[in-house]
């Protein structure tokens, strides 16, 4: 099952990372009175009612600006487009429809998606409905009237973007058939991979056209077991105005891991483990999938009997908030490594999917709790009454204390550490949720 993806666009300044922020609830969009400041597009999930879906927040769009940085913004905003499942085209009842609006609204009716337009800046409807009455004439369906600053109208727009939403896409569906995420920023060699493991005699199935996410499905069998491999290699710079590489990979990633129960991100060797990898791994982290790090162009490196060494300290250092993380050193050029691949992943899939019993894990927390004593505040001491595992994918536990305030981040942790070195887990986030009981009772 993969979040619904609700895009919102519209020219500069008129308010579109003001109503960001509202439905994702802080302050994540830089909001300044200046057009062009949100210049990437950014990404949060969202509930509404019963339903849950990732929202891209775009620069402005300028039709027809010879600008630079406008120009980017632009083709940033139609990848969202392209990406989006329902769009929130957005404009400005104090500024009143203008030309722009119009090329914009052509632009999203090429597009085929569905539209909810939203007329924003209105923090009194008795003094601006007529004026959003005017937006009518964009031909683009019936305007809502909505303030982002005052958090006007907002349920009533949300209602009617949900109701784009593919209901039967949204039912879970059991699969098993693993699928596998290969990201990373362009040009490290993520399309070169899948392309050697497809080269190596092995059965391809098919090749599905990438659904709505604009990626590329490759079913491959290896040893009588099929996978899904999904690649987001699908987009390359056309010229030098798109040096900023990581404005045009970020959205394809969360789509692609939303989809995947394995992620695979691919390190470049030669330029090494940088800022901008640790964001994307951090995509697949905060969604709690299974995660291979996989150095590529190993081939290329030259290495003492220290290389390996250092390098892996170093990705360590950079990606310290997921020790969990399985890391290869491969080549696509040569096909390194490559078999061990499949390897890794069938061992990720099964930490995955690990349950551990109820009264295994409260005689490791009941012994972990013997040997390091619970945090206490104030003369109020921690107590853990009961452990559970309540779900995989990932595994996720839930703790019963007597107090959820006093359990703090590193404690939580230690129980972690303790739980990975009976199970070891490797591969895979764990989830845990901290639960208040006054009682044992």
């Amino acid at each position: 099952m993969s979040k619904p993806i609700v895009a919102i666009v519209g020219r500069p300044n008129v308010g579109k990372s003001t109503l960001f922020n509202s439905l994702a609830g802080e302050n994540i969009s830089i909001v300044k009175d200046t057009p062009g400041v949100t210049r990437d597009r950014i990404y949060a999930d969202v509930d509404w009612l019963n339903f849950h879906f990732t929202l891209i927040d775009t620069g402005g769009i300028e039709p027809e600006s010879s600008d630079i940085i406008l120009s980017q913004m632009r083709e940033q905003a139609q990848i969202a487009i392209d990406t989006a499942d329902v769009i929130i085209f957005i404009t400005d009842v104090r500024q009143g429809l203008v030309d722009s609006d119009a090329k914009v609204a052509d632009m999203l009716r090429r597009s085929a998606k569905p539209v909810v337009l939203a007329v924003n800046k209105v923090d009194n409807f008795d003094k601006y409905m007529m004026d959003v009455y005017e937006f009518y004439n964009l031909g683009i369906g019936d305007p809502m009237p909505i303030s982002a600053a005052s958090k006007l109208g907002i349920g009533d727009l949300l209602d009617v973007v949900t109701q784009y939403f593919d209901k039967e896409s949204l039912k879970e569906e059991e699969d098993d058939i693993p699928h596998i995420a290969i990201v990373g920023k362009p040009n490290v060699g993520k399309s070169s991979i899948v392309n050697k493991l497809l080269g190596q005699n092995r059965v391809i199935v098919s090749d599905v056209a990438g659904t709505t996410r604009d990626a590329i499905d490759t079913s491959v069998i290896w040893n009588k077991r099929e996978y899904i491999f999904i690649d987001t290699a699908g987009l390359r710079r056309k010229n030098k105005i798109r040096e900023e590489l990581e404005r045009y990979s970020i959205i394809r990633t969360v789509t692609a891991v939303e989809r995947a129960d394995v992620v695979i991100v691919v390190i470049d060797a030669q330029e090494g483990v940088t800022e901008q990898d640790a964001k994307i791994a951090g995509i697949a982290h905060e969604r709690g999938k299974g995660i291979i790090i996989a150095v590529n162009k190993w081939d290329a490196i030259e290495k003492d009997d220290k290389t390996i060494y250092k390098y892996t300290n170093k990705v360590r250092e950079v990606l310290a908030y997921m020790p969990y993380a399985e890391l290869m050193f491969i080549s696509a050029e040569t096909g390194q490594r490559l078999p061990k691949l499949f390897e890794t992943i069938d061992m990720v899939l099964e930490n995955q999917t690990l349950r551990v019993q109820t009264g295994v894990l409260n005689e490791i927390m009941t012994e972990a709790v013997a040997l390091q004593q619970p945090p206490s505040d104030k003369g109020k001491r921690l107590k853990l009454y009961y452990i559970t595992q309540v779900s995989v994918k990932p595994p996720t536990f839930v703790i019963f204390v007597n107090d959820k305030e006093l359990m703090h981040f590193s404690y939580t942790r230690y129980l972690e550490n303790r739980i990975r070195d009976a199970f070891g887990f490797r591969g895979t986030s764990l989830k845990f949720i901290i639960r208040e009981r006054k009682n044992k009772e």
